[in-house]
């Protein structure tokens, strides 16, 4: 019995040291996933929200259903690091994770939900001092995306 108390004791200790805490304060020690960043992030007094329709969205690329973008800059600090945290946490097995990159703290991911030959959506997500959310949604082909990355090297 007193072994048991002990490891039990030791989990809850262990997992209080790994837990990370929502933005309504309540923990939580999973993964975030882009609905649970969008939830949790979106709202945040001081962000900046724009939202593009199919014409506009269009003018970035072919394919291109919408295009929305947060600004978190004018949010506070400690916004700024718990998005940067979620970041790093993200783990959404409906996108696929095309660039991550952790430098000197700050975290940028690059994640694309794909169905069959098309790309249905891309993610740019960015922490550090300017933390940004970018979601561009459509039936964008993966020529197009090509061609653009040619068009401007």
């Amino acid at each position: 019995m007193k072994k048991f108390i002990i490891i039990a004791l030791l989990a809850i200790i262990c997992k209080s040291g790994f837990c990370i805490e929502k933005r309504d304060g309540t923990e939580m020690n999973r993964k975030y996933t882009i609905e649970e960043l969008l939830k949790n992030f979106s709202k945040e007094k001081n962000t900046t929200h724009l939202k593009f329709s199919m014409s506009i969205g269009r003018i970035f690329m072919k394919g291109v259903s919408g295009v929305e973008i947060f600004s978190f800059d004018e949010c506070d600090k400690k916004f700024k690091e718990d998005f940067n945290e979620a970041i790093k946490k993200l783990k959404d097995s409906a996108y696929e994770t095309v660039i991550s990159t952790n430098e000197n703290g700050n975290c940028t991911k690059i994640l694309l939900k794909i169905n069959e030959n098309f790309i249905n959506e891309i993610m740019i997500l960015t922490g550090g001092k300017d933390p940004a959310m970018i979601r561009i949604k459509g039936k964008i082909k993966r020529d197009d995306i090509d061609d653009i990355i040619k068009s401007n090297s």
